[in-house]
């Protein structure tokens, strides 16, 4: 095998893992039973040893390939074109309140059907357990086959039948027009039930429910607005990201795709971003997916329930609320075209970044407004949280960028405590709830002041990355989307109009596409380069939508840098975290941070330009 770009994937799920399939018909990621689980494929991360199960033409050189989603769904159709034959495999997770099939198993579906003429096929399933760390044994049964690795296994259901090469199955199967092959991948587990109908059957009736599930899903957006495909693409991708179990939402689902080939920069992302499930939540309740909301404030209250020693909170937990992400390096992978090291688990995860608490009460600010009023135990969460950042927020953090360079003073963050403040204090007004209203509007004050003196620098026109720093940093475009600065004021023109420069000369855009800050002059603690951050793109956006109301040149200009922005998602639809020089997706994939950027910035655009404040 060889590596394929990040973005020629397209990813399927069930809402407690994902799985990547690449456009050639091979899963090349896949964890099971959880997004945080050891690897059974990572082809992607080690070409040679990750592991991989790929459906493909035998001898048919020149197939080319053709992938997308089944209208309004997560399920996935990969079309295989022949001069000669033509075939479809359609992939899918199996998701519904009326699954027989299989129902308390975590499984992969692959149905393949010839549409015209003849063709021969090839099924390779090689796993890879626990990252390629652990062998195992394969054998076969009369419906299909078993690898059984150390305390865990896989069952391949099959309707064919299945030969043992070394530790991997192989076949080779023919297929006429109209004909159909099945399989499914399962995990194995001795508390689940055995499936006894026919398999050709049963992912037939998996496949049905499975598309009414994510069709019943979407139908609930209430959004009618501009660029409907790609909101309603993204809402899918967000939903996909969620861990059904605790309501937790993951930042990706995937660990260690770098942000610059060959570089360090490879991240494990499979967790709970506290800032990441906010924005995602918020994004959520604009299109009217008021469910997921609920679930993500409890998941909160649940964690707010038990802070640390000190009473913060941090800044990622892993998907069932657990606190320890203790990171290591897998040296034995190779990792995506030689980008070491690979990482599992995540060091930033006891990092101060004290914006965090201003996205969770904005999120919890919108969710008391539009969903349901919190209740005496969300209040207690609110109040000693604003409590909290009354307390700390003068301390140094290392900011939303997780920087390994030491503390310092963000202004995005001092941004984010006055918003944690804000926000606080308006739902008491709103509710008439009990606060100690006094001591919270001073020191929010206090927080205005401190950022207008020390976070601007007049000589350049700009709000600085941090205190005595001469840099930008796009996260302080949000200064704007969050009310701090008035969208017709001098200093939000001024940031803006610096923002949009060449990076030569001080700017953070190139080609409508927006750098999270100046490499040359930030110290973050890492090395190497890194691409446009397709969340900042969607940040300038929203700043942009949100002047345009009262500049129509402003509005021109957001128009034009969403809709060249949408040009870079991929063949469906979907976003890495970065965009490349050459415009290639690079980082983890999808990015929940992208997608929920993308809807924020629809809604705002599409109410700009409809005049509706």
């Amino acid at each position: 095998m060889a590596y394929h770009p990040i973005d020629s994937y397209a990813v399927i799920g069930d809402m407690h893992s994902a799985a990547l399939v690449n456009i050639n018909g091979s899963i090349d990621w896949l964890c099971l039973p959880r997004f945080d689980s050891p690897s059974v494929f990572a082809a992607i991360l080690d070409d040679e040893k990750g592991g991989y199960f790929r459906i493909h033409p035998v001898g048919a050189e020149d197939t080319k390939w053709k992938q997308y989603y089944w209208p309004s769904t997560n399920v996935l159709v990969t079309r295989f074109l022949l001069p000669e034959a033509a075939a479809e495999l359609v992939d899918f997770m199996p998701v519904g309140p009326d699954m027989r099939f299989t129902p308390t198993r975590r499984q992969v579906v692959r149905r393949i059907t010839a549409v015209r003429g003849k063709l021969t096929l090839r099924l390779v399933c090689k796993p890879a357990f626990n990252y390629a760390r652990d062998p195992h044994t394969v054998e076969l049964h009369d419906r299909g086959a078993l690898f059984r690795s150390d305390g865990t296994g896989l069952e391949l259901l099959s309707s064919v039948p299945l030969r043992i090469e070394g530790d991997a199955i192989v076949c080779e199967f023919t297929l006429k027009a109209g004909e159909t092959a099945a399989f499914a991948l399962c995990e194995v587990r001795h508390d689940a039930r055995v499936e006894t109908l026919p398999v050709l059957d049963a992912t037939e009736e998996a496949f049905r429910v499975t598309v009414k599930y994510w069709r019943d899903w979407l139908s609930q957006s209430t959004y009618r607005g501009r660029w409907r495909e790609m909101v309603e693409r993204s809402a899918l991708a967000l939903k996909l990201m969620t861990y059904e179990p605790t309501g937790a939402i993951v930042a990706a689902p995937t660990c260690s795709l770098p942000e610059e080939v060959g570089g360090e920069r490879n991240w494990d992302y499979r967790y709970s971003w506290l800032r990441d499930s906010a924005f995602t939540i918020y994004s959520l309740v604009r299109l009217g997916f008021t469910e997921e909301a609920t679930r993500f404030a409890d998941f909160l209250h649940n964690i707010a329930a038990h802070p640390s020693n000190d009473g913060s909170l941090q800044i990622m937990y892993g998907i069932d609320g657990r606190h320890d992400l203790t990171e290591e390096t897998l040296d034995h992978l190779d990792g995506y075209r030689g980008s070491k090291p690979v990482r599992i688990g995540n060091g930033a995860y006891d990092q101060l970044q004290l914006d965090i608490y201003g996205e969770l009460l904005d999120a919890l600010f919108l969710y008391n407004r539009d969903v349901r009023p919190i209740g005496l135990d969300a209040w207690l969460t609110v109040t000693r949280i604003v409590d909290w950042v009354c307390d700390h927020w003068e301390e140094p953090d290392e900011g939303v960028w997780e920087t390994r360079g030491g503390r310092q003073h963000f202004v995005y963050s001092k941004l984010m405590c006055w918003v944690a403040i804000d926000r606080g204090l308006r739902i008491a007004n709103d509710r008439s709830l009990p606060a100690d209203v006094v001591r919270w509007r001073e020191t929010r004050d206090a927080i205005y002041w401190e950022i207008m003196n020390e976070g601007w620098n007049e000589e350049l026109g700009i709000f600085v990355q941090h205190y005595g720093s001469e840099t930008l940093d796009a996260s302080n475009l949000m200064m704007v989307m969050t009310s701090f600065l008035s969208p017709g004021e001098t200093r939000a023109k001024r940031l803006i109009d610096a923002v949009m420069k060449l990076p030569e000369d001080g700017g953070l855009v190139v080609n409508s596409l927006v750098y999270r800050y100046n490499l040359q002059h930030t110290v973050d603690g890492l090395s190497g380069e890194e691409g446009t951050f397709n969340l900042c793109t969607f940040w300038l956006v929203n700043a942009l939508a949100r002047m345009g109301r009262t500049d129509p040149a402003r509005l021109d200009d957001a128009i034009l840098i969403f809709e060249r922005m949408l040009g870079f998602a991929n063949h469906v639809g979907l976003y890495a975290e970065e965009t490349g020089p050459s415009g290639e997706g690079l980082g983890n994939f999808p990015q929940a941070f992208t997608h929920l950027g993308l809807i924020t910035a629809a809604v705002n655009l599409n109410r700009a330009l409809d005049g509706d404040d």
